[in-house]
């Protein structure tokens, strides 16, 4: 049976959820439709930070003329539970083919956000990609136009996401627990980072 998240030896223990191996899979897979889709080129728009680590091995992995920027919001307000943009594009969408690139879709609330200031843009199409889809926290209903992998309703780390800035380099993606990062973010980095059985050992400087 799996590793739960509390699982281990006076450790919490992050459950492994997708590969490395799956995940670059995947991404290949969404770029060649992305390419399929625009033979002509295409404008990628990103989210920060999350989306960075999908963005990078998807523009790598696609076959057609790619621009990219990106935008950034601000996390929900409080008291109107809205989200603001505090970094704009530098390009010009008007009739340009858009993909808005996700790590990560929940309520749908914020995409629902970033493709109305995308529409005002004027773009020729716009689609979104995202490698996570969490149907299960929808409340916007969003149709994604590539989607890598379809998730349960459970905090996942790795690949872009992360808890306090912390496990967005990993390049497979975990399932943790915001109480267990609420107490510690350091929580899962003995286990998530400890060296390979095969990776090189390093001479000690003199």
């Amino acid at each position: 049976m799996a590793a739960g998240p509390h699982d281990g030896p006076g450790h919490p223990t992050a459950r492994p959820l997708l590969a490395a191996g799956e995940v670059r899979r995947r991404i290949r897979e969404l770029a060649a439709a992305i390419d399929e889709d625009h033979p002509h080129g295409v404008v990628l728009v990103a989210v920060l930070k999350g989306a960075l680590p999908f963005l990078a091995d998807l523009v790598r992995s696609m076959h057609v003329p790619v621009e990219v920027d990106f935008l950034a919001i601000s996390a929900y307000e409080p008291d109107s539970g809205r989200v603001r943009l505090v970094k704009d594009l530098d390009t010009d969408l008007a009739g340009r083919a858009v993909v808005l690139v996700e790590d990560i879709v929940d309520t749908g609330l914020t995409l629902g956000y970033l493709l109305g200031e995308l529409r005002r843009r004027e773009p020729s199409t716009l689609r979104v990609c995202a490698l996570l889809d969490k149907t299960a926290r929808r409340i916007l209903p969003t149709d994604l136009d590539y989607r890598g992998f379809e998730i349960d309703d459970v905090f996942v780390l790795g690949f872009g996401l992360d808890f306090a800035g912390r496990y967005r380099n990993l390049d497979h993606l975990v399932v943790g627990e915001v109480d267990v990062l609420t107490r510690d973010p350091d929580a899962y980095i003995a286990q998530l980072y400890a060296a390979r059985p095969d990776a090189p050992h390093q001479k000690p400087t003199e």
